[in-house]
Order: structure tokens, then C-alpha cells, then sequence
């Protein structure tokens, strides 16, 4: 049977994915440039030489975007690659690199990719479904980025769509949050707090509610 967290995080991805899947695409376009303009304007980002990224799929922010803006600033990035038993690696990509489908469906780099020492990223963008004030993260359940994350000791940050801001997102031990949640209007975790504005659907309540 499962734990209390773990159903609450069950239900929490079922709200999260039916509101995504309500956004038009222009709701999602919208939201993407916001989103993008407020990352690029973080000083965290304009510090890191080499960052970890990931590119967005299905109603997930279009992160692919953001290459071509960094590439020009002359950074260095990765995307993460799964490996068999739930590890994960980040290889270096350049504007001519193929990424190959991964069964989950998103892109990853392939093994020609240079393999990238975690110590010499700078930022890592996390994808999430949602994530919370203090900067909690709800993946998709895998715990690839967990695993990673736990020994990863740079600047870590989330996108998140102002509906999917939740008030709390329940954690377990292994869970790892972001220091820094970035919506269309604000900025949220340890890193900043600052108010977010209204989306086009009604924010995530906490668990229980």
C-alpha cells in the first residue's frame, strides 16, 4: 500500500498534468516568454560557464529556446542522458548536435556527446511538474534528478508556471529542491521570495485541502 507522500504526490502530478493540459498554446507561448526573459535576467545564470538544461516536451516550458540566447553569450551546455538503473550524466551539446529520443519521450544527447564532470556545472535547470514556495520539486517520479541532484553542490533553479506554484509540496528524504523557482512573475525558494501573480488556472492547493 502506499505511503501517505506518496499518494498525495499521485494526486498532486494528476491535478498538475490536467492543468497543463488545459493551456492553450498560446496560453503556453506566453508563458514560456515570460519565463524565459525573467531566467535569462538571473544573475545566476549570467555567472554560470556551463550549465545543465533539459529540453522541455508535451506542455512543458519550449527550453529549447533558450539555447540559441545562451550559445551566443558563449556558454557551455549540457543535457542530461538516463542511464540503465536510474543514473543520470550530462553531456556537452553544440548547435549541430543530433539528441536521440529517449523511451520516455524527451531528447538526450547521444554517447558522441562529450560526458561533462558535474563539478564543472555552474546551474542546473531542473524540469518539474510543479513546485512549491520553498522551492520543492514535483518530477515525474523517476528520481533521475534526485539521484543527481544529491551530489551536486552549484545553483540549482525550476521553471514553473504560475498555476502549478503549489503552497506545499510534500517531501520525502531523498527528494531534492531548487534554490531558486522562477514563474512569470516572480521568484520563489531560498535563493528569493517574491510574490507571483495569477495563471490560467487556479494554483495547486496544498495536499489535504
Amino acid at each position: 500500500m502506499p505511503s501517505t507522500i506518496t499518494a498525495e504526490k499521485a494526486a498532486l502530478r494528476r491535478r498538475a498534468r490536467a492543468c497543463l493540459e488545459g493551456l492553450s498554446p498560446r496560453q503556453r507561448r506566453e508563458s514560456d516568454d515570460a519565463l524565459f526573459a525573467r531566467f535569462l535576467s538571473l544573475p545566476q545564470t549570467e555567472g554560470a560557464d556551463t550549465l545543465l538544461l533539459y529540453h522541455g516536451m508535451g506542455a512543458e516550458p519550449d527550453t529549447a529556446r533558450l539555447f540559441p540566447a545562451l550559445w551566443a553569450r558563449g556558454k557551455r551546455l549540457c543535457l542530461p542522458r538516463c542511464l540503465p538503473g536510474g543514473g543520470m550524466e550530462a553531456r556537452l551539446i553544440r548547435p549541430d548536435s543530433a539528441l536521440v529520443p529517449h523511451r520516455f519521450g524527451m531528447l538526450e544527447p547521444g554517447t558522441d556527446c562529450p560526458l561533462v564532470d558535474r563539478a564543472d556545472i555552474g546551474l542546473i535547470l531542473a524540469p518539474g511538474l510543479a513546485f512549491d514556495r520553498a522551492g520543492g520539486r514535483l518530477g515525474q517520479g523517476g528520481g533521475y534528478y534526485d539521484r543527481y541532484l544529491a551530489e551536486f553542490s552549484g545553483f540549482t533553479a525550476g521553471l514553473c508556471r504560475a498555476p502549478l506554484l503549489a503552497e506545499r509540496i510534500p517531501r520525502e528524504g531523498h527528494d531534492r529542491p531548487v534554490d531558486l523557482v522562477v514563474t512569470e512573475d516572480g521568484l520563489y525558494g531560498p535563493s528569493a521570495q517574491r510574490p507571483a501573480g495569477s495563471g490560467a488556472c487556479a494554483p495547486l492547493p496544498a495536499p489535504g485541502t
